[in-house]
């Protein structure tokens, strides 16, 4: 009887260990990307790849205030993206939902952070 408990413990510890997530703690998986023109106004998509979680991303294309600041962005990460207009994650902010949150070219931003 103790065998069964046992055995049924284990089974149980490693079918929850498979059931969480594979990326490692503290990142955000997947893409987010947002658009931004450069000094002649050609606009470009910009990527930032499996961003860490909870840290203020600067955006570096538009971190001078001179620049224009970035817009359109879409949040295909797994964490719940919070854009601000100001760098270092100051100014008003906009909250975009994981896995596919977006914006239009209205929403401005120059920095990002995710939950």
């Amino acid at each position: 009887m103790r065998l069964r408990h046992t055995a049924a413990s284990a089974v149980s510890a490693l079918a929850l260990a498979l059931a969480l997530p594979a990326s490692p703690a503290g990142a955000s998986t997947g893409p987010f990307t947002y658009v931004y023109n450069d000094e002649g106004g050609t606009p470009h998509v910009s990527l930032l790849s499996d961003p860490p979680s909870r840290a203020c991303l600067s955006l570096p294309e538009v971190t001078d205030p001179s620049a224009l600041p970035a817009h359109s962005p879409k949040n295909y990460t797994s964490s719940v993206a919070t854009v601000f207009t100001g760098p270092d994650c100051t100014g008003d902010s906009y909250t975009l939902r994981a896995n596919g949150g977006r914006a239009s070219e209205l929403l401005k931003l120059r920095s990002v952070v995710f939950s």
